[in-house]
């Protein structure tokens, strides 16, 4: 098998065809494997047998491609993992409601697996978790097989780091961690992806690779805080925090810019520090400071609907009677991306203190179904030109397919969370929140 990565002739399966598992996926075919995409979503797979696509920054000329190779396959049934060299896992790894992991995702995955994998084969979880996820939780379920990990089959962790919409960095250019705990392991799991991704960085073991996704997450997670908190403090100043954090930004050392916003979004950074404090109390260690900023950046909603309310009193209207256009509704610019997005929030606060509200995102259509916001699901995005209309326009998102000085010219009154108007013309008042 090591022989056959090295030449790129190896037969990958890759399960989960999300925005992880399907870049993955084509990184795989491009470098000359074969790849089997396995995904409990009949329609995702279907899709993608059609030469379509349901990620919109990843197009349907490239699944076509991937398909017109030859090397690619997408199904449903997992009984075809048993016939791969090597299996990546990149299924979800959400949060439950007590903020507490839930690997349901990852254990039912390694419980199908575990019914076809066969002896000699590689398996490397991608997903984000805890420390011992891979040798304890994971393997626990694949040894039902009856075969015993890194002695009859090999162990891995190697943990995403897509960045969606971010043409910079695809999956091939960002620099991969690959952790196992026998040296044949790591020497397999290296091999699989050293001609795929530009650069592969072994380390000590599954756990350290673990620590590290969590650590490069949490870090971004409390700078975060740190700068909402700040956006917060100078607001009561009458300083612009934007202003604040560009002028810092020009010391060459000892600082690095991150930027306030309406609160986390996407499947990392808003819970994996909850997996990581979660871990450290099974150890009997308090996370004070991890915590706090949790709580710094999901209060981030309610801060941003504050300043709607209260710069709409100025105006004379109560918040109850307004209607609010919400701009953007995926969790970052340019993607159709809802995965913990602060918008889905919003709009529920919003609702609820009884605004009339309507969202406009080019990226999203029609909001999907989430598992916290189900009853958002099936709302249409509406024209922008409602703008002209409503008592505020709320920039939640900023996508750079937006225009902002239409925005200037007809809005009666702009909240930006985002300094999406930084460099635009009009007369409307703006408030940055």
């Amino acid at each position: 098998m090591l022989e056959r990565f090295k030449s790129n002739s190896g037969h990958v399966g890759v399960v989960g065809l999300g925005y992880v598992g399907l870049p993955l996926s084509i990184a795989f075919v491009e470098a000359g494997y074969r790849v089997t995409g396995l995904d409990i979503d009949a329609e995702k797979v279907a899709l993608l047998n059609r030469d379509e696509t349901y990620i919109r920054h990843i197009g349907a000329d490239a699944i076509a491609k991937m398909n017109a190779s030859g090397r690619f396959s997408a199904t449903t049934d997992f009984a075809q993992s048993g016939d791969v060299d090597a299996i990546v896992i990149c299924v979800p790894t959400p949060l439950k409601n007590g903020r507490e992991p839930d690997l349901g995702p990852v254990l039912s995955t390694g419980k199908e697996i575990a019914k076809y994998l066969q002896k000699g084969q590689l398996v490397v979880l991608e997903s984000s978790t805890y420390p011992g996820t891979t040798d304890t939780d994971l393997a626990n379920v694949l040894e039902v097989s009856g075969l015993k990990a890194n002695e009859d089959f090999y162990l891995a962790y190697s943990p995403e780091r897509e960045d969606p919409g971010n043409a910079d960095f695809g999956t091939s250019r960002i620099p991969k961690l690959v952790g196992a705990d026998t040296p044949e392991a790591l020497a397999l799991s290296v091999a699989l992806y050293e001609d795929v991704i530009s650069e592969v960085i072994p380390v000590s073991s599954a756990r350290a690779a673990e620590a590290a996704k969590l650590t490069e997450n949490t870090f971004r997670a409390v700078n975060i805080a740190m700068v909402n908190e700040l956006k917060v403090i100078f607001d009561k100043m009458d300083i612009d925090v934007w202003d604040v954090i560009d002028a810092a930004a020009t010391k060459p050392f000892g600082f690095m810019p991150f930027y306030p916003g309406p609160g986390l979004g996407g499947h990392c950074i808003p819970i994996d520090p909850f997996y990581l404090t979660w871990k450290a109390r099974q150890h009997g260690i308090e996370t004070r400071f991890i915590e706090l900023a949790g709580e710094i950046n999901t209060d981030m909603p309610k801060y941003v609907v504050s300043r709607l309310s209260e710069a709409l009193s100025i105006k004379g209207t109560k918040l109850a009677d307004a209607h609010i256009l919400m701009l953007g509704m995926a969790y970052k610019k340019n993607v159709d991306d809802m995965r913990e997005s602060p918008a889905l929030v919003l709009l529920e606060l919003l609702e609820a203190a009884g605004a009339k509200v309507d969202f406009h995102d080019p990226h999203v259509p029609i909001v999907p179904m989430t598992r916290e916001h189900s009853d958002l699901a099936g709302r249409k995005s509406v024209t922008i030109e409602l703008a002209e209309t409503a008592d505020a326009v709320l920039i939640v998102t900023d996508h750079d397919d937006v225009d902002y000085d239409y925005i200037g010219d007809k809005a009666a009154l702009i909240i930006d969370t985002r300094n999406a108007m930084k460099n635009t013309s009009g007369a409307a008042p703006i408030v940055k929140a």
